[in-house]
């Protein structure tokens, strides 16, 4: 059988997102040592700063999703969040003050939360369905090597210039705005078929409705997989835990997102001609031995075991559930429904990691990552009981 390509959009987006990562988190991998170090910040103004960044892109990803389908266009929107990130990044070399590192990062995440939405809903407008999974796996991959990517190149410019900050931030600028020419000369859309009923505001109840119950059955299960899977932080926490210097411990994030990258395309091609229940559930099985792991990790060793475990658990999972977001939703509300399921997973982990805190605070690392595996042995449950037309409909 010959093989068929991935569309050249949806591999242009690859590098997209590849290249906003790699300039994202060489900025980001420094920024708090930045803050607190250079500019003199407390640690709790950097949570402040975390906490609005990450607390505007979840909301603004449901409002650019709504008005990409009113629109029946998504690259403009695209084009907007990825240039808005893209010229804010000089902000960060350029700040002198709280002010000016706060104002970079609030624009920063107002583009990643205008482009979310559209970006998702644009490769699966331009993907036949039965290539998907292929597609967002490789999507979520490109995404991982720029994650794990960006503070390599930190650190390596940081040893050769002498831990000058303001350069890196400055060579940041290359790969965002690179990302920008690839959106503009390498992705071309497919028009999205509007409505003829005009909708009076976002997320009208009319809209709302027009959402399958399968779609809201991925979403039930998303927001109880995400209430398992805490935070990444609790892993370079838990790696302190257990006694590895603060110099290494950037160390466990790499290696879990190595694997990450390395699995999820092939997982993404796998879910569009095998069973996707099946890898569901292989995906909730690998969280809950991650958890596990971690549990009861007493060196560095078996940390390192529980990261790349759970990087295998994010390929096998993250991917799919865009793909089935796309089968789930009508074409012309796809970039609704992704705002919907971006908002329910930012909120979903925002509960999961203020739970994780208080149970490492209150009981220690072990009993975190226990009730992290009860969450999943409860997501994992729901996807082997559910049965009935809907659930074949997407899985």
């Amino acid at each position: 059988m010959a093989r068929v390509k991935l569309p050249k959009g949806v591999i242009a987006l690859g590098f997209v997102s590849l290249f906003m990562d790699l300039s994202s988190e060489m900025i980001h991998s420094l920024l708090p040592v930045y803050l607190v170090v250079v500019l003199g910040a407390s640690v709790l103004s950097v949570g402040l700063i975390e906490g609005v960044a990450e607390a505007t892109a979840s909301i603004t990803k449901v409002f650019s999703g709504v008005i990409s389908d009113w629109m029946g266009r998504r690259k403009p929107l695209v084009l907007l969040g990825y240039g808005m990130a893209a010229f804010t990044k000089p902000l960060f070399p350029l700040a002198t003050g709280m002010t000016a590192i706060l104002t970079a990062r609030f624009l920063d995440r107002v583009g990643k939360g205008i482009r979310g939405a559209p970006r998702d809903a644009l490769i699966a407008d331009i993907t036949p369905a039965e290539q998907r999974g292929a597609a967002f796996g490789l999507r979520q991959s490109m995404d991982t090597v720029g994650a794990f990517a960006g503070p390599l190149v930190a650190m390596g410019l940081m040893a050769m210039s002498h831990d000058n900050f303001k350069l890196v931030f400055w060579v940041a600028v290359v790969p965002a705005m690179i990302c920008v020419l690839l959106i503009m000369f390498g992705v071309q859309e497919t028009e999205v078929p509007r409505v003829v009923t005009p909708r009076r505001m976002p997320l009208n109840r009319i809209d709302m409705r027009r959402l399958p119950v399968h779609f809201w059955a991925v979403m039930g299960f998303t927001a109880v997989l995400t209430l398992a899977r805490f935070s990444e932080a609790f892993l370079l926490l838990r790696a302190e835990n257990v006694g590895l210097a603060v110099t290494w411990i950037p160390m466990i994030l790499i290696v879990m997102n190595v694997v990450y990258a390395a699995s999820a395309y092939p997982f993404g091609k796998y879910s569009d001609t095998g069973n996707r229940r099946y890898l569901l559930v292989t995906g909730v099985v690998l969280l809950i031995l991650a958890d596990l792991v971690l549990a009861n990790a007493s060196n560095v060793w078996l940390v390192g075991l529980g990261a790349v475990i759970w990087g295998l658990h994010m390929g096998a999972t993250q991917g799919l559930l865009s793909a089935l977001v796309a089968d789930a939703a009508p074409p012309d509300l796809r970039g609704t429904a992704f705002g919907v399921y971006n908002l329910i997973s930012g909120l979903a982990m925002l509960v999961a990691s203020a739970i994780a805190g208080g149970l490492w605070t209150y009981f220690g690392p072990a009993m975190t990552f226990y009730v992290g595996a009860v969450f999943s042995v409860i997501a994992l449950l729901g996807l082997v009981s559910a049965t009935g037309r809907h659930v074949k409909n997407i899985i």
